[in-house]
């Protein structure tokens, strides 16, 4: 039986609401905006490319997410010694390269898991909260939240793009 993937249930955005609640609750939008964007398509629909010589697919961008989500709030604030999702050394595109389609399923499931884990991991922080970065900048909570909701609305873009291509899918 070839896996599809699930349709997804949309969070409404908040209009009214607190700073904290407010970014959480347009970085779930945009974290199932993606998803949505692979609702109904075959694994090996998600992992068609764009167009050469890009590696760009809906699946490599749903693996890409899963390591930005975890090297932002548990690598990087947290400072917890996890492994990397999909990227090594040799090569640091490997969230975009060598799709399986019958590992699909489980490469969702993993994003998934991975939101819960930063949202646990960072739900007692306060977005004052600072950490250094690689470059030696000081950078907060805030500064991630509002990095991560860009750093979706851009890949969601390229979702559009993707999903049109696939099947004249378009909106949502």
């Amino acid at each position: 039986m070839t896996w599809i993937a699930p349709t997804i249930e949309r969070r409404e955005l908040p209009t009214v609401a607190g700073e904290r609640e407010m970014l959480q609750g347009w970085l779930d939008f945009h974290r199932d905006t993606l998803l949505t964007k692979c609702t109904g398509l075959t694994a090996d629909q998600l992992t068609q490319a764009s167009s050469a010589p890009s590696p760009l697919t809906l699946l490599g961008l749903v693996r890409h997410m899963t390591y930005v989500e975890r090297i932002w709030f548990r690598k990087r604030f947290l400072g917890e010694r996890i492994s990397d999702h999909y990227v090594t050394e040799d090569d640091p595109d490997a969230d975009f390269n060598d799709l399986d389609p019958a590992a699909a399923e489980a490469h969702f499931a993993a994003f998934r898991t991975e939101i819960e884990a930063c949202d646990k991991a960072v739900a007692d922080s306060e977005l004052d909260e600072t950490f250094l970065s690689s470059r030696g900048r000081p950078l907060s909570l805030r500064w991630i939240y509002v990095h991560m909701i860009e750093e979706y609305a851009r890949h969601n873009g390229h979702a559009d793009l993707l999903r049109e291509q696939i099947d004249g899918v378009t909106g949502g």
